[in-house]
């Protein structure tokens, strides 16, 4: 029996969809411009010619923020895709900033200093966000968040994210289908937190099983003994579920305990646009 199949997307729609997101999130918001940081890998840049595509580049504030243990290619390749959007590209190195944390942090493993360069760039565009001002513009897709692949308070932070609901893959066929460069498109993902670091060599499994398994899991509702008689790796199932399991903390508000009649985040909700 084969291997269940990694989503696939209809591009054409999907670039409307997010565009119209952006442009009318940014103006229900009362904003005109965004900000987002380029990596230099292919979600930053997905989300960056989204946004060219809602405001214009000239309302699109791109931002790079490399430290000491920064890939070199990863400025460059930012470059090319600020180029591809017609974007003025700024660089603000926080190699200074973040070395001056960690050494008063003592003895830190690479995921700690990796999640110390997460959180300061996300100072930064924050700042950005104050100063211009702009909305930040997300860039995890809808893979890492459901395996919990990022950096509460850091990656994961942003006031609009326009790839949150789209797969690995599917951010793939859109970079195509939006003019993303080759060289971002095809190169090995990576948070760029340290040399070598992957993101497959993290989680210990492709993206394309990953995408495969969670779309039947969670689009399709399908239990994991179904995922697994469908074909895809047991041991891979049952990690991905536990993933899933234990990072439910990353996807929603911190839990508030409960005192009052009316708790915020319980009975005390309104919708997301309420009084605009």
């Amino acid at each position: 029996m084969s291997s269940p199949n990694a989503p696939h997307l209809d591009t054409d729609l999907a670039e409307r969809v997010l565009v119209a997101f952006l442009c009318d999130e940014t103006k229900r918001a009362g904003f005109e411009r965004l900000v987002l940081g380029l990596s230099g890998g292919i979600d930053s840049a997905v989300a960056a010619l989204l946004a060219v595509r809602a405001v214009g580049p000239s309302n699109v504030h791109a931002m790079a923020l490399p430290a000491r243990e920064s890939n070199p290619e990863s400025l460059e390749h930012a470059r090319l895709v600020a180029a591809a959007g017609g974007l003025d590209l700024t660089v603000r190195e926080i190699g200074p900033a973040a070395e001056t944390l960690i050494a008063s942090l003592g003895d830190t493993s690479p995921l700690r200093r990796g999640n110390v360069y997460a959180r300061l760039r996300m100072i930064a565009l924050f700042d950005a966000s104050a100063r211009l001002p702009a909305l930040v513009v997300g860039t995890s897709n809808k893979t890492e968040l459901l395996l919990g692949y990022g950096t509460l308070h850091g990656d994961l932070a942003s006031a609009l994210n326009p790839l949150g609901d789209l797969y690995k893959c599917q951010v793939r066929e859109l970079a195509r289908h939006l003019g993303v460069p080759a060289v971002v498109v095809d190169k090995p993902p990576s948070a760029d937190l340290w040399p070598g670091q992957t993101d497959e060599g993290d989680l210990g499994f492709t993206y394309a099983q990953a995408d495969a398994i969670l779309h039947r899991l969670v689009d399709g509702r399908a239990t994991p003994e179904q995922v697994v008689a469908e074909g895809a790796p047991e041991a891979v199932v049952r990690k991905i579920v536990r993933t899933i399991t234990r990072t439910q903390f990353k996807r929603r508000m911190p839990m508030i305990a409960k005192l009052s009649a009316r708790t915020v985040g319980w009975e005390f909700r309104y919708p997301r646009d309420w009084g605009t």
